[in-house]
């Protein structure tokens, strides 16, 4: 056995020994221990996130909260090391946080949660049907509206498109587990969009135009109709024309 995998494995041992003090002698200074000895995976998963708007130690303590969670769940019959359990929930715990600070405009949480849950419905509805699934399927599968389905498709673009899956890179010496992927929320949105674009490209330019400014740069209608030199009421009048023509296309 080489150097580095003599001293990976006594690494394995002190945290099976401190895992087993927590978990079953109620023992706290074990958990301080863990977390100061995963401390640098969370600096180093942390920095694959820097640069998104929030500095990087409020990342860093974002990511400790996701390995506290981890250390708490760990079960000692697990074979894994807990650098590599671990490593899901830091991402985990990172992601979640820039989702629940990353909307743009304040959105309803209902049509935040339709919105997450669209993604999976349409991947197992293009999955049944062969094909990518209309609006009208998609209510249906979720049990509401077309008016609604499409509502949470808009809000989806009121969310921040950077995709938190990109990173920096791999390091030479990194754990290769620090790598693994998760699933990318605008691989997801590529779908949404890829179901829209037949009706979208109907429409007049104009109407494309306002919508993408009001759904992709997220503009009021205000400013909307100070650029194509129209009356708001106009413009709100386009826009709800516009998705009604998607809307009927796509039934």
């Amino acid at each position: 056995m080489s150097a580095p995998d003599t001293a990976r494995a006594r690494a394995r041992e002190i945290d099976r020994e401190l895992l087993r003090r927590l978990h079953e002698d109620g023992d706290e200074s074990a958990r301080e221990r863990l977390v100061q000895r995963h401390l640098p995976l969370v600096r180093s998963l942390a920095r694959r996130y820097s640069g998104r708007g929030e500095s990087l130690e409020d990342i860093e303590q974002v990511g400790a909260i996701g390995l506290i969670k981890a250390i708490d769940r760990f079960e000692l019959g697990r074979e894994v090391s807990l650098a590599t359990y671990a490593t899901p929930t830091v991402v985990g715990e990172i992601k979640r946080h820039f989702r629940d600070k990353g909307w743009a405009i304040r959105v309803p949480r209902a049509l935040q949660e339709l919105n997450a849950r669209m993604s999976a419905t349409i991947d197992r509805l293009t999955s049944r049907l062969g094909r990518s699934p209309s609006v009208a399927e998609i209510a249906a599968e979720l049990k509401t509206t077309p008016e609604e389905v499409l509502e949470a498709l808009e809000v989806g673009t009121a969310y921040t498109t950077l995709s938190l899956s990109t990173g920096p890179g791999i390091e030479e010496d990194s754990d290769p587990m620090e790598s693994l992927g998760t699933e990318d929320e605008e691989f997801s949105r590529s779908e949404d969009r890829a179901s829209l674009a037949p009706a979208l490209a109907l429409l007049p330019p104009r109407e494309q135009e306002i919508l993408r400014m009001r759904f992709e740069e997220g503009l009021p209608q205000t400013q909307i109709a100070e650029r194509v030199g129209l009356s708001q009421m106009h413009v709100s009048r386009l826009i709800r024309k516009a998705l009604g023509a998607m809307r009927d296309e796509l039934q």
